[in-house]
């Protein structure tokens, strides 16, 4: 890389700081102000308050890197235009594509980094987050789930009529094995409780053991047994997959669908936008050079102003197209991608009118 990279990758790395910063500022005032009266009400601490900003100061910049990136790039970019420094440097022999490596080497590193924080880093501090968002700016989550289903083995299945997740009692319970498509095991109870110790208690059980020939029935009052099946399996799912690092979601995922489990597209869905964000920065980046790179007689707060125009742009598209993949309407990959395709599409054609 010569002085020229070194020169436009610095302006691009303290614009980025100083954009993220000014947009974190604003809207950690705008959201403690809406939540200023949940947290009078329900006498949280200035210690908790502080830490619950710390985590969500990079989760909002984590969120908003898409943007703030192609905002840094347009603001760089059309000062380098307003002062005539693209066209010094086009004049002195470097194609508009050579022009374009530090950007390109600028996007690869925005974009490595935030994958990294989005699946390592950011996770871990969303924990915090979400349940303290849960407990102090929420209504108290109650199951409301009925005739509930799943899978606990390579054999095995439960069925619950009804969950109380503030109890951790299930009501009308049925445990079956079934192997090779036959039943061999089917246990009845009339309620399922969860010990602390770790195990679960069945209550007014009868158990029917399906041998070659015969059939062995017992009953009793209480039975202890151990199941692949825990109490936070009821609790509150929101954003849980925003609180899971990507080898977590990974195993998550697996689970799930072991289980049958119909909320696993919600976490395919999450895994493949963490893939997909570090080559929208890379797409918004193109089209922000592109945009921008011209000397515009409206001067570069036009340009900024159509960069924030063609960023929320960005966002209603994102929002749409993970809308269609939640629905399940249509391939969740193609769906978790329309956004770059169709921007990918968009900065090809608005390359063949920039300045070269």
């Amino acid at each position: 890389m010569k002085k020229i990279d070194w020169y436009i990758l610095k302006k691009l790395l303290v614009t980025f700081v100083f954009v993220v910063g000014l947009l974190e500022l604003i809207i950690c005032v705008i959201d403690f102000t809406e939540k200023n009266d949940d947290f009078i009400k329900n006498e949280v601490s200035g210690e908790l308050i502080m830490e619950y900003y710390m985590s969500f100061i990079p989760y909002i910049a984590s969120l908003l890197t898409p943007i703030t990136v192609f905002i840094t790039t347009v603001f760089v970019t059309a000062k380098l235009a307003a002062k005539s420094e693209i066209v010094a440097i086009l004049a002195s022999g470097i194609s508009f594509r050579r022009l374009m490596l530090p950007y390109f080497f600028g996007a690869i590193m925005f974009g490595a980094a935030s994958f990294y924080l989005n699946s390592y880093i950011i996770p871990d501090a969303n924990k915090f987050r979400i349940s303290f968002e849960l407990e102090y700016l929420k209504d108290p989550f109650y199951y409301a789930g009925k005739h509930v289903h799943f899978k606990i083995g390579e054999e095995g299945y439960i069925y619950l009529f009804r969950y109380d997740n503030r109890r951790d009692i299930g009501n009308v319970v049925t445990l079956e094995r079934i192997r090779d498509q036959q039943l061999i095991e089917k246990i009845n109870a009339r309620q399922i409780k969860w010990d602390t110790a770790g195990f679960w208690t069945l209550k007014n059980w009868q158990k029917r053991t399906i041998l070659d020939n015969e059939e062995l029935i017992e009953s009793g009052k209480q039975l202890d047994t151990l199941l692949n099946l825990s109490p936070s399996d009821f609790t509150s799912k929101e954003r849980h997959q925003e609180t899971m690092t990507m080898t977590e979601l990974n195993a998550y995922i697996k689970l799930q669908q072991s289980r049958g489990a119909d909320d696993v597209d919600l976490y395919r869905i999450e895994k493949y936008i963490r893939y997909m964000q570090p080559f929208t920065v890379i797409v918004l980046m193109f089209i922000g050079v592109i945009v921008s790179a011209r000397k515009s007689r409206q001067g570069t707060g036009f340009q900024i102003a159509l960069g924030f125009l063609i960023a929320f742009a960005f966002i209603i598209t994102f929002i749409l197209a993970k809308s269609i993949a939640e629905a399940g309407s249509m391939n969740l990959i193609l769906a978790v991608w329309i956004p770059n395709i169709l921007f990918s599409l968009v900065g090809v054609v608005l390359y063949k009118f920039v300045p070269r």
